[in-house]
């Protein structure tokens, strides 16, 4: 097959793009003729031809203009299917990824103080993604969809009722398991500063609203009393006030698995998040997770086996019950997980989809 994927902006060495890069290669390695059209990209993907889609014009105004100018090139040239991973405005398959812009402004709303709901989606950025979204979900313009959890399933459901469900698909994310596996516990511990009979929640992630960092930090702000409870942070964002003497910030990591490796549980605790890979990189380690409903990630936990799940992000006192059970746990053995996390099985299913609709457009 001659295959197009769009993806916005493509780093080899990202982990976020982990998931495009092992497509990428599975792609190719199985003979297939495949074409990324992309705004920039660094690093090289053996075997896959570029075309660098040049966009100008404000913040506004650019996603919109990728997606003109994606369509645009797509005419030079005829393939078997198109596969984006961003908002465009014709495609054979849609990943919805980012799970619906609505929704999260609708979370934003929800949880911004009173003063600023009325603000919240005012602009053209905003105006522009809902109206792109819009042309990505009309059955016209995309023949299938991809998506990582049933919470977005439902939302495309609930908000674009004319696109047919029996043409959405659920792949969940996958993470590479063996790279979780077989960390120094000891080691990391000893990297950052931890004593053994420390307790240490994690958070990995950037996006401080979004995310909920601001609840943890209250959280451990009211917690400063007990020495052998600990939060390591590991983000890229800059941290606002003061932060608690109980919190370690890592800073970004490129061997985030030693994070992991050093923590009792992953505490993450977002407002809206179509399925976090920082959840199955928790469980791949084998630590359990403390998420909220607003994470489609969430649909692997079972609770009081491999974590709980938070029906309110700011329900601090539900979260020291949660944290209170994981630390009076009597063995530390790796919790267990029903659902596969292992990013081959992701690709599989994605070529599967693929196939299925290269075989419509003959």
């Amino acid at each position: 097959m001659k295959l197009a994927l769009i993806r916005r902006q493509f780093s080899a060495t990202g982990g976020a793009e982990l998931y495009v890069q092992r497509l990428l290669g599975a792609l190719t390695a199985a003979g297939h003729e495949t074409h990324l059209f992309a705004e920039k990209w660094q690093g090289q993907a053996e075997g896959v031809q570029f075309h660098r889609v040049d966009v100008v014009g404000s913040r506004a105004e650019r996603p919109w203009r990728f997606a003109e100018g994606v369509n645009a090139a797509l005419q030079h040239e005829k393939f078997d299917c198109v596969f984006s991973l961003e908002r465009t405005l014709k495609q054979d398959v849609y990943r919805a990824g980012d799970g619906l812009h609505r929704v999260w402004l609708q979370r934003r709303r929800q949880f911004a103080p009173w003063w600023k709901r009325p603000l919240v989606g005012l602009g053209a950025f905003h105006r522009h993604m809902l109206a792109l979204e819009a042309q990505t979900f009309d059955p016209a313009n995309t023949q299938r969809i991809i998506v990582n959890s049933e919470m977005v399933r439902g939302e495309i459901a609930q908000h674009f009722p004319a696109f047919p469900q029996e043409r959405v698909h659920t792949i969940r994310n996958g993470v590479e398991v063996k790279r979780f596996k077989g960390v120094s516990r000891t080691a990391a511990r000893k990297r950052f500063g931890l004593e053994d009979n420390d307790f240490v929640q994690v958070f990995v992630g950037s996006g401080w609203e979004r995310k909920g960092l601001p609840w943890l930090l209250k959280f451990m702000a009211g917690r400063s009393d007990d020495p052998h409870l600990k939060l390591l942070v590991v983000t890229r964002d800059r941290m606002r006030g003061k932060i608690p003497p109980n919190v370690i910030l890592t800073g970004p990591l490129n061997d985030v698995e030693a994070a992991y490796a050093a923590a009792d549980v992953l505490t993450f605790l977002p407002i809206y998040e179509p399925c976090a890979n920082v959840v199955s990189e928790a469980l791949a380690t084998g630590i359990p997770v403390i998420t909220t409903s607003f994470n489609g990630a969430s649909e692997l936990i079972d609770p009081g086996i491999n974590g709980h799940v938070l029906d309110d992000p700011s329900d601090l006192a539900t979260l020291g019950m949660c944290i209170n059970h994981w630390r009076a746990r009597s063995s530390a053995e790796p919790v267990k997980t029903r659902q596969p996390l292992d990013l081959e099985l992701n690709v599989d299913f994605t070529m599967q989809v693929l196939k299925l609709a290269a075989g419509k457009r003959e």
